[in-house]
């Protein structure tokens, strides 16, 4: 059974369709892991034990009977703790939300359940979800399966270490500026960014609601494409037969590449020429807009966050790590009219930036510019943590700020991912090149 908890999600749902695996005893073997893990309560805040074993033994009884309700169907998840948990503790990596228990489930988990997948958990992230680096003095910080002394990425950071290790099957997190691909990129993962509004929101805890997006970490390409499809209540698209032959990208030069780091601006490259030698076409060119776009992210999302949580904040501030309050206090500092102005710039230049490259198939780039950094160095030099954070932070935020879809592929260098941006709503499509994408990247 051991060997079944490193699968790919997908593959775990053939087996169950056609009996070679039980849904049950799978579920236990988690569990049993997850018992038995030294960190895995550095990746998990709570394991919801009882309602995985229930889940899991009326997902056994689908299957003898041929009921099975989908790909995910008796597959076992993890939840980001930001996504409500009837009767459990949904805390957002936070104390000021200690206790903090819902009455239902968010409507992505109550869809997911009614799916027939298994809920193991909830997964430690970055408090409130406003860092990328995914340390959280605070509650936990999950391990990176890379480097036992390195953060892991964030915030999306246990729902990537529960997959990476072997504790999840996939991974169900949250991107608001990189949320879900950094930390799938540090732990050689997939990760999916879904366009904003394409995936309801209602029951998770919200930073910045106009760019908070559900999606998942995974081991494949199609696990994400079977996760998409089933909170969506559709068929999953087939991607056999994806190529690359005569797919045309462009490689997005200027600010992705500034300060870059040699690991990922290697990976990157290399990556590329992989990419080329397949069939795609790459060109490269730098896009002024990517840097005005860029220029207005301060201004954009730290008032949303402070508006969404200043009254709470302000009741106990000590209770919070001081760069992510320092993070959210500069929310105050911009006005409302500077706050409407700049998001009126920002549509503008959305339409700007998808005329630009509606000749392409995708836009590349490296998912993040660093490594992971060293975890006790964040913890006591705030200043690192801060030029870490925004660095890391840097590329995947072109995404969110865009309003695109976005996927990261690892490639053959730990913890250095590739992304491909597609245009909103475009998912299938982005998936559909990312699964063509996702072995020759590799090697």
């Amino acid at each position: 059974m051991e060997e079944w908890l490193t699968r790919s999600a997908v593959s775990q749902g053939r087996a169950i369709d056609r009996g070679a695996l039980c849904p049950l005893a799978l579920t236990e073997a988690y569990l049993d892991k997850i018992r038995a893990h030294p960190m895995a309560s550095r990746i998990y805040s709570v394991v919801t034990e009882k309602r995985a074993l229930l889940e899991a033994v009326t997902a056994r009884s689908r299957a003898r009977a041929g009921l099975r309700r989908g790909p995910l169907d008796g597959v076992a998840l993890s939840w980001k703790d930001l996504f409500d948990t009837a009767g459990t503790a949904t805390e957002a990596g936070s104390k000021l939300l200690a206790g903090r228990i819902p009455l239902r489930d968010a409507q992505v988990l109550r869809v997911a359940r009614q799916a027939g997948s298994i809920c193991l958990g909830k997964t430690h992230l970055s408090e409130f979800a406003y860092s990328g680096l995914g340390l959280n003095p605070m509650t936990a910080t999950p391990p990176c399966v890379n480097d036992a002394g390195a953060v892991p990425g964030g915030s999306s950071s246990g729902a990537a270490a529960s997959v990476a290790f072997g504790l999840a099957a996939l991974g169900v997190g949250s991107d608001t500026g990189g949320s879900v691909r950094i930390p799938a990129a540090w732990n050689d993962l997939v990760g999916l960014k879904t366009t904003h509004g394409r995936l309801p929101m209602e029951g998770v805890v919200p930073l910045a609601r106009r760019f908070d997006t559900v999606g998942p970490l995974a081991r494949s390409v199609e696990d994400c494409a079977a996760f998409l499809a089933t909170l969506e209540g559709r068929v999953v698209p087939d991607l056999r037969g994806a190529t690359l032959a005569g797919r045309h990208f462009l490689v997005l030069e200027g600010a992705p590449f500034e300060d870059i780091r040699p690991e990922p601006a290697q990976a990157f490259e290399d990556a590329a020429s992989r990419l080329s030698r397949a069939g795609a076409k790459l060109t490269r060119a730098k896009l002024p807009v990517v840097d005005d776009v860029l220029a207005l992210s301060a201004i954009i999302y730290t008032p949303e966050a402070w508006a969404e949580w200043r009254e709470l904040i302000e009741t106990n501030p000590d209770a919070m790590f001081p760069p992510i309050l320092a993070r959210f206090r500069a929310g105050a500092a911009h006005s409302a009219a500077d706050y409407i102005a700049a998001w009126n710039k920002l549509t503008e230049l959305r339409a700007r930036y998808l005329s630009q490259v509606a000749g392409y198939d995708a836009v590349i780039l490296p998912t993040a510019p660093n490594l992971p950094p060293n975890a006790e160095r964040l913890a006591a030099d705030e200043a690192y943590y801060t030029t870490e954070n925004l660095l890391t932070l840097r590329n995947t935020r072109i995404g969110n700020m865009l309003g695109l879809c976005a996927l990261s592929l690892p490639t053959n260098t730990p913890s250095a991912g590739i992304s491909l941006m597609g245009a909103p709503m475009a998912e299938d499509r982005l998936l559909r090149l990312g699964a063509a994408a996702e072995q020759v990247v590799r090697g």
